[in-house]
């Protein structure tokens, strides 16, 4: 029988690191086979209290994510088109059922998470309103119409949305898809869109409506094009995607347990709604909707279904604290606006009875959605002005993520916590929201790059073994120590052994020693993409960068839907300028599908391109299809290859085009990130 909220303390006994004049490395017993470090006693102190500032007793989540569950599937493992698998549920099998009995490896509010996360399968939510979760990183919705199904956010790869959709039809019936909804413009929300179409007679296919908010179509297909290698290198970070599926390893997302890494898909939108109030009647379903773009995404809506008294949330809000800047990388988000969106819905959708959204589970009855919507309104709003009070007095972003904590009333819920976004760095992104990157400090204005600055400190602190020796003691020592000393003692030693790694990155008794900080601090973290991070940093030090990135060819489908002018910027910031200075040309693409033509300049180490005219001049003229252009991009064709074949045609010198194309850099998306 287990006990409710209690930790199970595994204390890391006798720690024993020697340096013995750099021959050795740290010798960290209780590694687990991907080499992380048991948890310190000061770790385990510091979850163990954490059971004392959360109400663990209350059960209310646990009853709400498991009501109306028709069926569930214990073996969920999906696997890739091409190989591999691509979603495994029973991986995630170590985690308590009921969120109780946290390792002292996991802080116990994000364990507590987890086990919700855990629970999957096809849930009724009221008359006619299904939900399927726990098959992708968000959740894909069941509306039954007049004739047929409406289907809201489709999930993110083709193979979880198929396997999803087959379960359906299977306890439900085979119903024909008379719509599919895109609540925004997130790549979780639609780009499994091709595993539902798959399974469409062509009939449903030709009268299918595709509804989506205004812009949806342009910010979806550019959102990862420009920054898309450096987006998702970090997003192997903040979603543990190397990680072992263990109590020292990736234990969720907190907002699901993580994005399915499969073959990702796009269907332009047939309708768009671009007005707050627009009303549609979908398969004999009335929907009333409320445009939310600027909040959680660029292009976003929620809706609401009067016959039913739903309300469909999508990503406005969400069971946590969302992110006001995702760590993935991406633009700040506006938390004003946000919060101003949330009491917009709490006032126009007064009467709803159910709250459903894209990410976790339901909630019942019109007084907890509208104490639901006033906490997370009130979390984004205070965060945003008390951020920006203490900016205006002059507070760095450091030091407003330090002091600035949730007042009680808005501390006591589960389903505002840091699971996915935090205090700490949202206020940070309120902060560049306004100010920018820097504090106005001129020690910040231009400093030197971090492994300069770092070779400096080391050498100034009396070199990299006098710094181990020290770090090694106040490691130890921290195990000794009360919770909030030891972690903090963690955080300054995460600072100052990345100095040394920086400064010398073939030291590998400091990136031992560093990546059993960043153990303790990952088993710390309420917040998921938190513990991701370090733990993945810790790996990181320990094996090494990965042998390849996230594969470009994942993307072939979105990047067919992406309007061609995206293309060429991201050519643009490709363009090694040291090897184009001097140079200038002219290049023109004529797209034969489409029937439009582009001319690149190259000048100045620049590259621009404008929509032209099929007989402009140019030094040289490619002539090809658009899918082949995309499958240039993404390295599935060469362009050696491609120009002495019959594939496409050409004018000009084909040596100078060779030559302008190896003028673009080819980025890997496996860059190193803990060390220089």
């Amino acid at each position: 029988m287990s006990i409710p909220g209690k930790l199970l303390l595994v204390p890391l006994f006798g720690i024993a690191l020697a340096i013995a004049g750099c021959d050795t490395g740290p010798n960290f017993p209780q590694a687990n086979s991907a080499g992380h470090s048991a948890p310190t006693a000061s770790t385990g102190q510091a979850n163990q209290q954490v059971l004392d500032q959360r109400p663990f007793d209350n059960r209310g989540d646990f009853e709400n994510a498991r009501r109306g569950l028709i069926a569930q599937d214990p073996d969920l493992v999906i696997d890739h088109l091409e190989g591999g698998e691509v979603w495994n549920m029973p991986d995630y099998g170590f985690i308590d059922r009921e969120g109780e009995n946290a390792p002292a490896s996991v802080n116990p509010s994000l364990w507590r998470q987890a086990a919700l996360n855990n629970i999957h399968g096809l849930f009724e939510v009221t008359d006619g309103l299904y939900q399927i979760r726990g098959y992708d990183l968000a959740n894909m919705s069941i509306i039954e119409g007049d004739t047929g199904w409406i289907l809201v956010d489709p999930l993110t790869a083709r193979e979880t949305a198929s396997k999803a959709f087959l379960f359906a039809r299977e306890h439900l019936g085979e119903k024909p898809v008379r719509a599919i909804l895109f609540t925004h413009s997130h790549i979780d929300h639609f780009g499994g869109v091709q595993g539902i179409l798959q399974h469409l007679s062509d009939e449903e296919r030709a009268n299918l409506r595709v509804i989506a908010p205004a812009g949806f179509e342009e910010e979806a297909t550019s959102e990862n094009i420009i920054a898309g290698p450096a987006m998702t290198r970090r997003a192997m970070f903040m979603y543990g995607k190397r990680l072992e599926r263990n109590v020292r390893g990736h234990v969720g997302t907190g907002l699901g347990k993580g994005p399915a890494f499969g073959t990702f898909g796009f269907a332009p939108p047939t309708d768009l709604v671009s007005e707050t109030g627009t009303e549609l009647t979908v398969d004999g379903v009335p929907m009333v909707f409320q445009v939310v773009s600027g909040s959680e995404a660029p292009a976003e809506f929620t809706f609401y279904l009067p016959e039913q008294k739903a309300f469909c949330g999508a990503e406005l809000v969400s069971r946590n604290m969302h992110n006001l800047y995702t760590l993935r990388g991406a633009k700040v988000r506006d938390a004003r606006l946000w919060s101003s969106f949330i009491d917009e819905a709490k006032n126009r959708f007064t009467e709803a009875e159910v709250y459903f959204g894209s990410h976790h589970w339901p909630l019942w009855g019109q007084e907890n959605i509208q104490d639901f919507l006033a906490v997370q309104r009130d979390t984004y709003k205070f965060i945003h002005d008390q951020t920006v009070r203490l900016m205006n007095r002059g507070a760095t972003p450091r030091e407003i993520a330090e002091q600035l904590q949730l007042p009680p009333a808005l501390n006591e819920d589960f389903h505002n916590q840091g699971y996915y976004g935090t205090v700490s760095h949202n206020a940070k992104a309120v902060y560049q929201h306004y100010l920018g990157w820097f504090t106005a400090n001129p020690a910040q204005l231009n400093p030197l790059p971090e492994s300069d600055s770092a070779k400096r400190y080391v050498e100034m602190m009396g070199g990299a073994q006098k710094v181990l020796e020290k770090a090694l003691q106040d490691f130890e020592a921290a195990s000794d120590m009360d919770a909030a000393e030891g972690r903090d003692t963690y955080r300054w030693l995460a600072e100052l052994l990345n100095h040394v790694v920086f400064a010398e990155p073939d030291n590998d008794d400091a990136k031992r020693l560093l990546a059993s900080v960043y153990d303790q601090l990952g088993y710390q973290a309420e917040s998921a993409p938190w513990r991701d991070f370090y733990l993945t940093g810790a790996y990181e030090l320990r094996h090494g960068s990965p042998d390849e990135g996230l594969r470009p060819a994942m993307m072939r489908e979105v990047l067919l839907n992406t309007p061609v002018a995206l293309f060429f910027d991201s050519m643009a910031v490709r363009l090694k300028a040291e090897d184009a200075e001097g140079e200038s040309a002219t290049i023109k693409i004529t797209f034969t599908d489409l029937e439009e033509s582009y001319l690149l300049t190259l000048r100045n180490s620049v590259l621009h391109n404008r929509l032209t005219s099929e007989d402009t001049p140019a030094d040289a003229t490619l002539r090809l299809t658009r899918p082949l252009f995309v499958d240039l991009l993404i390295g599935k064709a060469g362009l050696k290859e491609l120009l002495f074949s019959d594939e496409i045609s050409f004018e000009g010198s084909k040596l100078d085009l060779i030559g302008f194309f190896s003028m673009l850099d080819q980025p890997q998306g496996r860059f190193n990130i803990v060390i220089p």
